[in-house]
């Protein structure tokens, strides 16, 4: 199982009846190495712990996601989510906000 701790993240939500909700975490590089992204293999459970969200997901993997750095502000990794976006097209939405855990239908 593994852990991550992405200083960025948002939540997309992907198909289209019966949609799913994917974590996409983002790290911004430094002078010697780019930016890199995950995206969770699709959410099945949410905890809080103080101000960090915990998402599991179904491989096993957590994401421990402070509930301040909602959004991807790094150009590469917001990139990479529009085109996902743009292969998808309706069936990949990028969530503006954090949407009530009970909205995910977990």
């Amino acid at each position: 199982m593994s852990f991550y701790a992405p200083e960025e993240w948002v939540i997309v939500k992907i198909g289209g009846p019966n949609p799913h909700y994917r974590v996409f975490g983002s790290w911004r590089g430094g002078y010697l190495s780019g930016d890199s992204w995950r995206m969770n293999s699709g959410i099945t459970s949410v905890d809080i712990d103080g101000d960090y969200y915990l998402f599991r997901g179904d491989s096993g993997s957590t994401y421990k996601c402070h509930k301040k750095t909602y959004g991807i502000r790094a150009s590469y990794n917001r990139g990479v989510l529009n085109s996902y976006k743009e292969k998808l097209k309706k069936n990949f939405k990028i969530l503006n906000k954090m949407p009530p855990i009970k909205q995910m239908h977990l």
